[in-house]
Parts: structure tokens; sequence; C-alpha cells
């Protein structure tokens, strides 16, 4: 799939499932924390997603779900430091270093645009050197709305303009990409395979990336 490079100024690029490899996050969520929190609360798994499935309900898509202060009072755990207990899991998407390295060559504007509150994002940093490639990197929090909603947009905007024609934006959530849409945001994709290990549930309606590639010429 090209890329309309000539027609695209800015690149808004999502970190966790677009970058990063998102096994790193579904690990956690799904297994190591279930764990950690049965053994420190004295419960069974079952008990534990009994307590742990409807936080997780009722809190997806909003600052909640991305607040590790947030996870960590509800739950009486320090969730970053049982983040950083397998932080050997945090890796880069196949190719994505490349991808940046050609964003870089192609555009002036290169941003980084994350729920990931800002202590994820500097432990991924940290493993990573992610921040190497970009002029900025947003957490949601600072903007007040995770990226599921208009608002972050309207700040990320006056934070600092950029034209919705020759914008690029790629994330790997479908409630994220209709809110980037609905602002609209012009060139915007997916991701086939946010996780290494696990198959995407459903296909998505924007164009769908399966591997980051580096164009020639």
């Amino acid at each position: 799939m090209q890329l309309d490079w000539p027609n695209i100024k800015t690149v808004l690029l999502d970190m966790d499932g677009t970058l990063l490899d998102l096994h790193f996050d579904s690990h956690f969520w799904l297994h190591h924390l279930p764990r950690v929190y049965g053994e420190a609360k004295q419960l069974e798994p079952a008990q534990v997603a009994e307590k742990l499935n409807p936080l997780f309900t009722n809190h997806a898509g909003t600052l909640n779900w991305y607040c590790v202060d947030f996870w960590s009072q509800e739950l009486e755990l320090d969730i970053m430091q049982h983040k950083a207990d397998v932080a050997h899991k945090i890796g880069y998407r196949p190719l994505a270093q490349e991808f940046l390295e050609h964003c870089r060559a192609q555009v002036d504007d290169l941003r980084l645009i994350t729920n990931a509150h800002r202590e994820v994002l500097n432990l991924k940093v940290k493993h990573t050197s992610l921040d190497r490639f970009f002029d900025t990197m947003v957490c949601s929090h600072e903007l007040g709305a995770p990226k599921e909603q208009a608002d972050f947009w309207l700040r990320l905007q006056a934070m600092q303009g950029f034209d919705l024609q020759t914008t690029l934006f790629i994330d790997d959530s479908e409630a994220v990409l209709d809110a980037a849409a609905h602002y609209g945001v012009k060139h915007i994709y997916s991701i086939a395979q946010p996780d290494s290990q696990r198959q995407r549930k459903q296909a998505s309606k924007y164009p769908m990336l399966d591997s980051f590639f580096v164009e020639s010429g």
C-alpha cells in the first residue's frame, strides 16, 4: 500500500499496537495483573474476573482506563512497578523503526499521540528510545481527554495546529480512528495485527497495514 507522501505534511502516530507490539499490554492486563491481584487479595481466578471485568468494562475508553494512578488506587497495587516487572516484553512492531526513519525523511512534523500515561510512556521510551524519532510526544492525560473523544482533537489542534487535509494518522483502535475521521483527518490507516501473539478480532472500516514498509525512491 502506497502512502500519498506528496500530500502529507504532518504524521500523527499511536504508540501501543501501532509502533510497539501490543503484546506487552495484552499480557499485562489479561495475565500478569489478574495473577498478582489474585495473589495480593487471596482470590481464585474466577473471583478475580468477577472483580476486574466490570471495572474494565466501565472505564474502557476513558482517561481512567489509561491512568496508572487510578488503577493503583482502585486495586491497591503499584501498577508501575508491576509494569516494570514485565517490561522485557516491550518491543517494536516489525519495521516500525525503519518506518519512523522514513517518516522523518518525508515530513517536518512528526508526532506521537498516545493515550498512555506519561509514566508508561517514559517506561517504554527507556526500553525502546522511541523519543529519538519525534518532534512532539503528547499524552492524552495532558489534554484532559482520551483520543476517543472530540475534545482531544480540538485541544491537540489548539496546542499545535495541523492541516487536516495533509495529515496522516495511524492507530489500531477503531474508536480512536472514528474520532479522528469525525474531526476531519484525511489520511487514516489502521493496523492489521497490533498484538504479535493474537489475531485481530474484527476487520477495520479503514485501510489496514499488514506491516510497516519503507518505500524506495
